[in-house]
């Protein structure tokens, strides 16, 4: 009974993070797990994009009396980019949209982590596709000012 928590731990972290299994992008931030949080759904929701969830892990992992350090995930997209990315191969909407998870490691520091998006040009049919370009550009700049 004891090892069923954690297993349903570990899927339930698996499904909040999607399929592909590519390059990993981290970053530190200088705030905590929900400012940092905070700050992101702010940028994004500025910028007109549409968040679909806030997730936190932390909470949830209470919800079923396991600790764990501070975890929340923020999904969110931009329709007119996404959109182009899956009209060449629609499968690429099993990782879309786009996952962002905050997290605060053992030490104490705050993390900002997501997939590459040039991961998904190998995974699916995308070589070429700028909107995958402007993707990857979107992410840096919003991670690094919610970082900031």
């Amino acid at each position: 009974m004891r090892l069923i928590k954690p297993i349903l731990f570990i899927l339930a972290m698996g499904a909040a993070f999607g399929t592909t299994a590519g390059t990993l992008v981290t970053k530190p931030s200088q705030h905590s797990v929900k400012e940092t949080m905070d700050r992101l759904e702010t940028i994004v929701k500025g910028k007109g994009m549409t968040v679909f969830a806030r997730i936190d892990h932390r909470a949830n992992a209470e919800k079923i009396g396991e600790k764990m350090p501070s975890a929340e995930v923020l999904i969110f997209g931009n329709p007119k980019m996404g959109t182009r990315i899956m009209l060449r191969d629609v499968r690429a909407g099993l990782d879309l949209p786009v996952r962002i998870l905050i997290y605060r490691d053992f030490d104490g520091k705050t993390w900002i982590a997501y997939h590459n998006p040039q991961d998904l040009k190998a995974s699916y049919n995308e070589e070429g596709c700028i909107a995958i370009d402007q993707m990857e550009k979107a992410l840096q700049a919003l991670t690094d000012a919610a970082a900031k």
